[in-house]
């Protein structure tokens, strides 16, 4: 996430000299990214949903963001 950055609420996830955005509150992907490397993006996205929806609201006020675990 960045600061200041534009609604809706999202995360990009960067991979070699692919970006994708991930779209916090469906999931919609935009940008392109490996098969593999984006199934494990969205994996970690399902069971982080909550957390990375606080964290943008955090971003939003400029607040610091709570660390969320890696996929294991």
């Amino acid at each position: 996430m960045y600061w200041e950055d534009h609604a809706p609420p999202h995360f990009h996830a960067k991979y070699a000299e692919y970006e994708i955005t991930v779209n916090i509150l469906t999931g919609v992907v935009e940008g392109k990214f490996p098969k593999r490397s984006l199934r494990h993006v969205l994996e970690w996205y399902e069971l982080h949903k909550d957390e990375l929806a606080k964290n943008w609201e955090l971003c939003q006020r400029k607040k610091t963001l709570i660390p969320i675990e890696p996929l294991e």
